[in-house]
């Protein structure tokens, strides 16, 4: 079977061989793109409620066994010092050179047992610690369903549902039977749906107030029903949120999901995993798109300070992969920070108008979320000089504008205004990428979290240290 250090051979570096990558268009599976439309769906995390099925999209992980702990404490940069039983936190693995790999939640079931949940790039990563170490440790892999299922059937190990808004109190305590414990943020508790007791995280990705509980997939049906006839029955208007607006709610709480991890460089143990990952796996069949081209991968990598997770760094433990690297980088000071970038409306108009001329138009900016690659580098310039890059963009209902999270310059101050080159210098591979011409989009830095909610009502974490 091919590695992807098979399939980077056959191109001049890794930039180009994931540029031309012929994967597509970036899908969210087998949820329905739209129930009602896009526009009430994002409104609904404001407004009412909304219920988003989030049983699809994330790899699951089931890690157990005697060294459980020590196995994810040393491939985290997180303190487990403070991780008790029905605990959830947001895991950080880096590389030895303290480039993120990815993220995932993580829920501490027992003392030996672990869930984690997200995208494909830390899955990869633990399966393959876990065999490259020797540790004492079993790991069950669940992968997000496929892309395209074409019809045929698909079943998780889980089941998981979220439910937000500031009318979602309401429909928890119907499902429940009655009030629901006092479960405090990123803490996990038993409630009822109704016959069944699930577990429920206390969460909220755009700062509302929310739940997501999970359980068996055999389950979702039911507990799915039990859902809709408890928010009737507490005369909420809840909203199902399909797959084109799931996607955006992370532009107005400021989590960028989709870094690129940063394990296409270094010797040793990230060259003996390029050697196990596959040629179809995320990380050789994954794209890079954007106005950003550079020879150098490692421009494109991105570190725990610049995301605004160093708070989560575990400095007491005795060692994790990439601390002696983060410690250097913590001596000389990140040279970047995260913020939000709102796109000028002028601009905008001015890309969407030239699908309607002659001539060969700008890049098409796609509604509610432009998901053409799987990683997104564009431009961001002041004077000439690049200064930042746009990683996650798309349209909020709610702000009434184009927003995009990034990295800028530590000299990048909020309420500056910088120029973000949107579309590819060039033709590529691309089948998700058009022919079209680059357009220069005025964009003002602002806070992250952008949205005023999720900046305020945030218990103690990365996104309100990212505001302070």
């Amino acid at each position: 079977m091919p590695s992807l250090n098979d399939a980077m051979k056959a191109w001049n570096n890794p930039v180009e061989m994931l540029r031309n990558s012929q994967a597509g268009m970036y899908v969210y599976p087998v949820v329905t793109p739209e129930f009602q439309n896009w526009r009430n769906e994002q409104a609904a995390w404001r407004e009412t409620a909304v219920l988003f099925d989030q049983s699809h999209h994330m790899d699951e992980v089931i890690v157990e066994g005697p060294q459980a702990t020590e196995f994810l404490s040393h491939h985290g940069i997180n303190s487990f010092a403070n991780f008790d039983l029905n605990r959830a936190k947001h895991f950080v693995p880096v590389t030895p050179n303290g480039h993120v790999i990815g993220d995932h939640i993580i829920f501490r079931e027992r003392e030996d047992k672990y869930i984690l949940v997200g995208r494909a790039p830390t899955s990869n990563w633990l399966m393959f610690a876990a065999a490259w170490g020797k540790w004492n440790v079993r790991l069950r892999h669940d992968p997000r369903s496929p892309s395209r299922p074409e019809g045929e059937r698909v079943i998780r190990e889980h089941y998981r549902y979220q439910i937000q808004g500031p009318d979602a109190p309401k429909i928890f305590e119907k499902m429940n039977g009655g009030p629901i414990p006092d479960i405090k943020f990123f803490h996990v508790d038993w409630i009822k749906v109704g016959s069944k007791k699930v577990q429920a995280l206390r969460h909220g990705m755009s700062g509302a107030p929310g739940l997501e509980i999970w359980g068996p997939y055999k389950d979702k049906d039911y507990i799915h029903s039990v859902i809709l006839e408890s928010a009737r029955e507490a005369g909420v208007n809840l909203v199902q949120c399909g797959s084109r607006a799931y996607s955006t709610n992370t532009l107005e709480s400021g989590w960028i999901p989709s870094p690129l991890p940063g394990i296409y460089t270094g010797d040793g143990m990230l060259a003996d995993y390029r050697d196990w990952l596959g040629a179809d796996m995320y990380e050789a069949a994954g794209a890079i798109g954007g106005s950003f081209v550079s020879d150098n991968i490692e421009d494109y990598y991105v570190n725990p300070f610049e995301l605004g997770y160093n708070f989560y760094i575990g400095w007491k433990k005795d060692d994790f992969i990439g601390k002696a690297a983060l410690e250097k980088i913590k001596a000389e000071g990140a040279t970047r920070k995260k913020v939000t970038f709102e796109w000028n409306r002028d601009d905008v108009l001015k890309v969407i108008a030239s699908g309607f001329e002659d001539g060969l138009p700008y890049k098409w900016i796609d509604f509610p979320q432009p998901n053409y690659a799987s990683s997104s580098a564009d431009m961001v310039m002041r004077d000439g000089q690049k200064v930042g890059m746009s990683m996650f963009n798309g349209y909020s209902w709610n702000e009434r504008c184009m927003l995009s999270l990034g990295v800028v310059n530590n000299d990048v101050e909020v309420g500056d205004v910088l120029t973000l080159i949107w579309g590819e210098p060039d033709d590529t591979a691309k089948t998700s990428t058009e022919k079209h011409r680059q357009a220069e989009i005025r964009v003002r830095v602002a806070p992250t979290p952008y949205a005023k909610e999720a900046r305020e009502t945030y218990a103690d974490s990365w996104r309100t240290k990212a505001a302070q």
